[in-house]
């Protein structure tokens, strides 16, 4: 299975990378702006670590999601559960691939189009769905 559009994410995630590298720190910024109660989960990531360990994961998963999707949807499964352990919920934890969708288009610049926008905007309501009902959507 492969997600229609996912040429548009891949090349918001090469022009981010090029344009601005490690996002990570930018990504986190705008989370703890949004969500401002998130910010006490990372009290004891001082070296941003975990941080930047989540984010690759995340990405990982967008990249198997629009691709052959071998592990993506466990993934996001498991990783509710856990986050829910942290007194995360299930909405909050989707919202978490907004945020990176909002630091990419401002990393991308002019070079944002319309056909990133749009993917975008279908991969976040496929996720979604994946939040909502992680273990029936295999």
């Amino acid at each position: 299975m492969s997600f229609d559009g996912a040429d548009h994410i891949t090349a918001s995630l090469e022009i981010a990378a090029e344009r601005a590298g490690d996002l990570t720190a930018d990504i986190y910024a705008r989370l703890f702006r949004d969500f401002p109660e998130t910010q006490p989960l990372f009290v004891l990531d001082r070296t941003g670590a975990v941080r930047g360990n989540m984010l690759s994961h995340a990405f990982n998963t967008i990249l198997d999601f629009i691709g052959e999707r071998r592990y993506a949807h466990n993934f996001i499964a498991s990783e509710i559960i856990t986050h829910i352990g942290y007194e995360v919920p299930p909405d909050a934890f989707a919202q978490f691939f907004a945020v990176m969708r909002d630091e990419l288009r401002a990393a991308c610049a002019s070079e944002w189009s319309p056909e990133m926008e749009d993917a975008w905007r279908r991969l976040l309501i496929d996720l979604q769905r994946y939040v909502a009902r992680p273990t029936h959507m295999a």
